[in-house]
């Protein structure tokens, strides 16, 4: 009998809800707009609009990419992986959460890349949105800034294998060498640099880790997991040391 009743009630506030809606549409005296968007293919005689829509095309996958051009030609995944590690060195797996270590690493990404966007907007976008310079000339001046900024923490030892990879001809000087290429090669040496970072990281957090187990072994308290112990520890040496400054103030100067 309830069930019944509560299917008649909704049913009939439904109908009450579409009765005024209704009601205050026809009470309106200007009919109203609705946005509609049409998709379909239309036959054209002049080249230069399928070139705009190409391009429109192109433009919209960049912007698809875009995060993942953040990611891979930037400092992100450097600063991303660092956190990650202090986060497991501690020992504490849920803290800082995984928003705020993505969010602290997207705006130490943007203070670090500062410089070079500045760059890009004064060099490429700016003047490519006022008409002065081509689309390909803003491509090329935005490429520039990030290019420098990849050079500068690619290892030699990383980008000449991927350039014998690629089975390019030898680059002559780092203008020759293709962005394609270019770009692997910084990846793998920003892991190597946040791996070398987090070996560093992980090594006081050890000691107090063994610390804390041999005294438990020798108290006899074998029962007792060694974390329990060395976690409060941890946590006040990296609170003592000023771990947060330290730590980002040493990955900022290193990209320096």
């Amino acid at each position: 009998m309830i069930n019944i009743f509560k299917r008649n009630y909704s049913v009939m506030l439904v109908f009450l809800i579409t009765l005024v809606i209704s009601k205050i549409v026809s009470a309106q005296s200007t009919p109203v707009t609705l946005p509609t968007v049409n998709l379909g293919f239309q036959s054209t005689s002049n080249p230069g609009e399928i070139v705009g829509t190409i391009k429109l095309i192109l433009m919209m996958t960049v912007l698809t990419l875009a995060p993942a051009i953040l990611i891979m030609m930037t400092g992100f995944t450097r600063i991303l992986i660092v956190l990650s590690f202090l986060r497991q060195a501690m020992g504490v797996q849920q803290l800082p959460p995984n928003q705020l270590l993505v969010g602290l690493s997207l705006f130490l990404t943007f203070f670090v890349m500062n410089p070079a966007f500045k760059e890009i907007n004064e060099k490429a976008v700016t003047p490519y949105v006022n008409g002065t310079i081509s689309q390909d000339a803003a491509i090329e001046g935005a490429l520039n800034p990030l290019r420098r900024f990849m050079f500068a923490q690619t290892r030699d030892q990383d980008l000449g294998f991927f350039v014998k990879m690629a089975r390019v001809e030898q680059p002559k000087t780092r203008a020759d060498v293709p962005t394609i290429v270019l770009i692997p090669a910084f990846i793998v040496s920003e892991l190597k640099t946040a791996f070398m970072i987090g070996f560093i990281i992980f090594l006081p957090f050890l000691i107090i880790d063994i610390v804390a187990a041999s005294v438990l072994m020798a108290m006899g308290m074998m029962m007792v997991p060694p974390a329990v112990v060395s976690l409060p520890f941890k946590i006040m040496l990296f609170v003592l040391v000023d771990g947060w400054t330290l730590l980002i103030g040493s990955m900022v100067k290193s990209f320096g």
